[in-house]
């Protein structure tokens, strides 16, 4: 475990986690549909949940890509998912990419979960750049950096394209470690 707070813990992705990934994927698909189309695609059953979560397991344990579990620390329900990707270790740079499950959305849990990620990115993980990058109109993603102290930097131009959409302008926040 990373971290706890207000009843919710954060972890590293582990092998136990495929069935809880696959409910939690299946049951939010139509909020992660345009944003996280690539992990609803890899979890839409319990064998293809267990394949994503072997190859993240993997990648984690070679600092490929970190993938942190939110969880309800009673219940043990899975709230949320963020990920550090695109790390770039000659920079020391990675990014923050996270979703939570509509019953648990408006909380501040993905603004918490991203804060205990970050001091522990910078003081655990090596990484000493932080990157969010979001849509002007996804309030609750750009809140989450705001909330977290990520200056805005620039507009990423048709940097992001959704299933069957036109590609889109993203915003570039950033966190430096101090």
């Amino acid at each position: 475990m990373v971290a706890q707070f207000n009843g919710f813990q954060i972890s590293p992705i582990h092998n136990g986690d495929a069935w809880k990934i696959c409910n939690f994927c299946v049951s939010n698909a139509d909020r992660f549909k345009r944003y996280f189309p690539k992990t609803l695609e890899q979890n839409l059953n319990p064998t293809l949940s267990q394949f994503f979560v072997d190859k993240k397991v993997k990648q984690f344990n070679n600092k490929e890509e970190f993938l942190f579990t939110l969880k309800h620390s009673e219940t043990r329900e899975l709230a949320g998912l963020i990920y550090i990707k695109e790390l770039d270790w000659d920079i020391k740079q990675g990014e923050f990419a996270y979703c939570i499950g509509y019953t648990f959305e408006g909380q501040g849990l993905t603004s918490k979960a991203v804060s205990e990620l970050s001091k522990h990115a910078f003081k655990n993980l090596g990484v000493e750049v932080l990157q969010i990058i979001s849509h002007k109109n996804n309030l609750g993603s750009v809140k989450v950096a705001v909330n977290n102290n990520f200056q805005w930097r620039k507009t990423l131009l048709n940097e992001y394209t959704p299933p069957n959409e036109q590609p889109l302008d993203m915003e570039l926040y950033e966190l430096y470690k101090k």
